[in-house]
């Protein structure tokens, strides 16, 4: 049975597919970089939890991560669109169908690529922070 923590990064996987970009999870970066953009969804680190008693509780804020690349000829305006396009699909669900008590987006942190015999890439790092409980660190 998947725990919280992997329901939550699935549905954040899940509500990322819903673009025309590639959405990948936990892979490297392939060779070639689709026209339509990528996002690779990263599981990030949970953190230190607080913590509650009475009953126990775990409170993380988890940080995954987002990492978003184009290669086009409109680069910057593909680049603007995809992340915007993050965001809007996180405003949309700020709970991720209730698994979350909530999830924000974090400002981009772009860079632009060269690569030999090619367009450049145009990439960067979205950090989104899962707001979340569990009974178990584990779980």
């Amino acid at each position: 049975m998947p725990t919280p923590r992997e329901n939550i990064l699935t549905a954040l996987h899940g509500a990322l597919q819903t673009f025309p970009a590639t959405t990948l999870r936990g892979d490297v970066l392939p060779e070639r970089v689709p026209t339509t953009g990528l996002l690779i969804l990263r599981d990030g680190e949970p953190g230190e939890p607080e913590v509650t008693l009475s009953p126990l509780r775990y409170h993380y804020q988890h940080r995954a991560e987002i990492e978003a690349v184009v290669q086009c000829a409109a680069r910057d305006a593909a680049f603007d669109t995809l992340c915007a396009s993050i965001g809007a699909a996180i405003a949309a669900d700020r709970t991720l169908g209730g698994l979350c008590d909530w999830v924000e987006a974090e400002a981009p942190r772009a860079v632009d690529l060269a690569v030999e015999g090619a367009a450049s890439l145009k990439a960067a790092t979205v950090t989104v922070v899962l707001h979340y409980t569990t009974a178990d660190p584990l779980g």
